[in-house]
Order: structure tokens, then sequence, then C-alpha cells
């Protein structure tokens, strides 16, 4: 394992009726621990991955965000951060933070739709390889507390996954 050699699980869940065709959970597996490392987590961490259709996520929408229309990603932390990034204190709350068997800091969940990557990757231009990841980095960085409603929040956290991204050469 490259960067600071700490130890994650990915729980990925596979939904999707179409089948994406390259090694998605080994991509994703690298994205994912670019991001633990380039924010210094100092923990070992699970994040769980959902695959799924544009049906399924507009119904995830729906019921948590009150948008009843499908997207492309949907972020669901763990961990509400005074400041993003910052992983201070965070032992103070055992119980709510960290897998009670395994003792990894548990970030959250990201739901990805497939049909929503696709289309995107051919609207950019891009490989749907290139859009999976960058989703990916995209909701890590909201699984560690940044957002993007405000402008300057938007450069920070494009900022960072676009490093994170650059980094791991997977580009436009």
């Amino acid at each position: 394992m490259k960067g600071m050699g700490i130890r994650m699980t990915i729980n990925f869940e596979y939904e999707a009726a179409e089948q994406l065709e390259f090694d998605y959970e080994a991509l994703l597996k690298r994205v994912v621990e670019a991001c633990i490392d380039y924010v210094e987590c100092p923990y070992e961490s699970e994040v769980s991955m959902l695959f799924t259709d544009d049906d399924q996520i507009k119904e995830i929408n729906q019921e948590y965000r009150g948008i009843d229309k499908p997207t492309d990603v949907l972020s669901f932390p763990t961990i509400e951060y005074e400041n993003p990034g910052d992983f201070e204190g965070l032992e103070e709350n055992v119980a709510d933070s960290f897998h009670p068997e395994t003792g990894e800091l548990l970030l959250g969940d990201i739901v990805i739709s497939v049909d929503r990557a696709k289309l995107q990757a051919k609207e950019y231009g891009h490989s749907l390889e290139r859009e999976i990841s960058f989703l990916t980095a995209h909701s890590m960085f909201h699984l560690f507390g940044y957002d993007h409603m405000e402008e300057n929040e938007r450069i920070i956290m494009e900022e960072k996954q676009n490093n994170v991204l650059e980094k791991l050469q997977i580009l436009r």
C-alpha cells in the first residue's frame, strides 16, 4: 500500500443492471486510498460504496434529500466535523465514529449511479473510469466534511479532488 500505509476497508455493493467493463474495485481502492492519504487521516478507515442505476438513486435522493430526480452521486458522511478534514477529537466519540469490531473510522457511504456516470462520461468526453474516479474522489471529500455550497468551499473542494486525480494520473 502506498502513502502512509493506513489499512482500510471498502465495502462494495453492485446493484446496477449494467456491468462496468473494468476492475472498478481496484481503481476505486486507489482513489479512496489517495484521498485518505491526501487529508492525512490518521486512522484505519472504512467506506461503503453502492453502485446503482438512475431509478434507485432517484428513490434514495427523494428519501434523504427530498429531491425527486436521479443524481450522479450521493454522499452520506458518518462524522460531523468541526472543520473539514480535521480528525482531532474523534476518539472522544468512539461509539459514534469507529467500528466496534475493527476499530476503523467509519467515514460513511457513497452511492453512484452507473447510468448517470456513463452519460456524464460521454458528455464530458472522457472515460467512464475517469468519471467514476471523479465521483468517488468528490464524494470522499464530502465524507471528510468538505462541501461546495459556497463559492470558496467549492474552489477548495475542487482543488483537492483534482490534486488527487492528477497524482493518480486519472486525467480528462
